[in-house]
């Protein structure tokens, strides 16, 4: 039983751990926009903003990926309790024969992979947009400070 109680507190650990890492994400990429719009504020319109523009989109979208990250993850779990209610025999649903259940089983458990493989595809993905979005930002500002130095 107490290995089953520390496998648990790992897992507990982990899942907190990368609940935090994500909304630590979600922060960064939405400072970052709020940081991009106040930097750009009152500046006309011209093709030297195209880095900006591309760094507010790409932390527009980490946002958006980390928010579908969370939900399914969320999803994952659900489909785990799932899961592990039918192979206990405890699910509210349960199917009446072995069989059934069986069929029930293999179904949430593909329902289950599925939803892993798409939170950690949003998860790549939220990380690799707001890096990109920091990419584009110091180079719309090394272009600024060229263009301020030599456009004039």
């Amino acid at each position: 039983m107490s290995d089953n109680k520390e496998l648990f507190e790992m897992y507990k650990q982990h899942a907190t751990g990368q609940e935090k890492y994500t909304y630590f994400l979600l922060a960064a990429a939405a400072s970052a926009l709020a940081f991009a719009i106040q930097k750009t504020d009152g500046l006309t319109i011209s093709w030297w903003l195209l880095p900006a523009a591309a760094a507010a989109l790409s932390w527009g979208v980490s946002f958006f990926f980390g928010c579908k990250n969370l939900i399914w993850v969320q999803t994952a779990i659900y489909a785990n309790y799932n899961l592990l209610s039918l192979q206990r025999g405890m699910h509210p649903d349960q199917p009446p024969h072995p069989q059934l259940s069986q069929a029930a089983i293999s179904g949430v458990e593909k329902a289950l992979e599925s939803n892993v493989q798409n939170a950690q595809f949003y998860a790549k993905w939220q990380f690799r947009l707001l890096v990109l979005g920091g990419v584009f930002f110091i180079t719309w500002h090394i272009l600024e400070m060229f263009h301020g130095t030599y456009g004039t």
